[in-house]
């Protein structure tokens, strides 16, 4: 008999997740609590509850964290302006580590001994999950079932909620999605399919959150964006919640063909994995949010934050939010955003978001030594000779002693 007599499930209502409800419950004999986050995925999450009851749970928890999703997650990581490998803006990445924290929570609640999750035995998304359950909670049990059941194949799971009655959304004569997605208010992925041919383009019925750049209107869209210590707290003058500046940017972004991508990436598990992505708000705040500190932050302060980026980033991708390394980083990447305040207008077309306009009450950019007309003293030019001299002290040393510098 397992010892397991309550585990808690993150639980989507999809195909996966519906067979790992009936297999936890054979398996290891034991009562499912099932956890449902909305975060933003564009489908309602309302109906998981139902399709929960059918399979015999008891416990059902569907949590709307939108909000804390972008407040406490996706905009600490845009601080440091992460991105992974020089183009993912880590989407997928940044949304486990608040769906760990609430298994944990609710495993805590419920006085479930275990947690589960859908993840399968190739990807990132089984380290993330765990990384986060065993730092939040040492002694929890994690049942991950793709690295245990045999059930290897779509058929497999269609056959196996045949044979126990699990209700599914679609058969095998309704047209299936060819691709793996996984969508919050940060961005949507793309796997498998052709995609799994890294020399094939993405069908352009594939995306969903952006019309092609060729097909975006013809006149340009405006939009200014507020910053408050590295944050962006209103849109066009008008404050708003996280969540909702995340929502309205990936309106814009999408209707103006913004935040495309596509990418070979490698996963921490050793492989490397071809996929697609939109993320159209996260390419506007990434691009403003640079701009705002560009005037706003001294320049050795700007340079050694993004010497720390890929560092973040890599700890982000990895799975190790929790890790006392990433609060570091945290805390650095925070101290430098107490001045990051003010307003960045960008302008999006076809395809392109660009910056053509910032302002701060912070900014330390200065017309009057900058301008290239009469500064009236302001800066002395004959103190660059000294200062030239002094930078190449060694290299004229070295040269006089007959080195080669070529």
């Amino acid at each position: 008999m397992s010892d397991v007599k309550k585990v808690v499930l993150a639980y989507s209502g999809g195909l996966d997740t519906s067979v790992i409800v009936k297999w936890l419950q054979e398996t290891y004999s034991c009562e499912v609590v099932t956890f449902t986050a909305d975060i933003g995925q564009g489908e309602e999450v309302e109906p998981a509850r139902t399709k929960a009851q059918a399979l015999g749970v008891k416990e059902i928890y569907i949590e709307d964290l939108r909000e804390e999703f972008v407040r406490d997650y996706v905009y600490p990581m845009f601080r440091a302006n992460t991105i992974y490998e020089g183009e993912y803006l880590l989407g997928t990445s940044i949304a486990r580590p608040l769906i760990a924290k609430r298994l944990i929570e609710i495993a805590n609640e419920t006085g479930a001994d275990a947690i589960s999750h859908g993840a399968t035995g190739k990807g990132n998304d089984q380290v993330r999950f765990e990384m986060g359950a065993y730092a939040l909670k040492p002694g929890v049990k994690v049942i991950a079932p793709w690295r245990e059941w045999d059930l290897t194949s779509r058929e497999k799971l269609m056959a196996y909620c045949e044979e126990h009655d699990i209700p599914v959304d679609f058969s095998k004569s309704k047209k299936k999605s060819p691709y793996s997605m996984d969508a919050n208010l940060l961005h949507i992925s793309y796997e498998g399919g052709i995609l799994e041919d890294p020399w094939a383009e993405a069908e352009e019925d594939m995306w969903r959150w952006s019309v092609a750049p060729e097909a975006a209107p013809d006149a340009p869209t405006y939009v200014e964006l507020t910053f408050d210590k590295g944050d962006i707290v209103a849109i066009d003058g008008k404050a708003l919640k996280p969540h909702e500046v995340l929502e309205t940017l990936n309106k814009m972004g999408g209707d103006n063909g913004i935040g495309r991508l596509d990418i070979v990436e490698n996963r921490y598990v050793g492989m490397k994995s071809r996929g697609c992505y939109e993320t159209p708000g996260g390419t506007i705040m990434l691009r403003a949010h640079r701009a705002i500190e560009s005037i706003t932050l001294d320049r050795e302060e700007a340079h050694l934050k993004d010497e720390l980026m890929p560092k973040y980033a890599k700890v982000i991708y990895n799975g190790y939010w929790w890790s006392p390394e990433r609060r570091m980083l945290q805390a650095a990447i925070d101290e430098t955003q107490k001045n990051v305040s003010g307003v960045v207008r960008m302008k999006l077309y076809k395809g392109n978001a660009t910056v053509v306009g910032r302002k701060s009450e912070q900014s330390l950019f200065d017309e009057s030594i900058a301008t290239f007309e009469d500064d009236a003293g302001a800066y002395n030019q004959k103190d660059a000779e000294g200062f030239i001299k002094l930078n190449a002290l060694r290299l004229r040393i070295a040269a006089g002693k007959g080195r080669q510098q070529s």
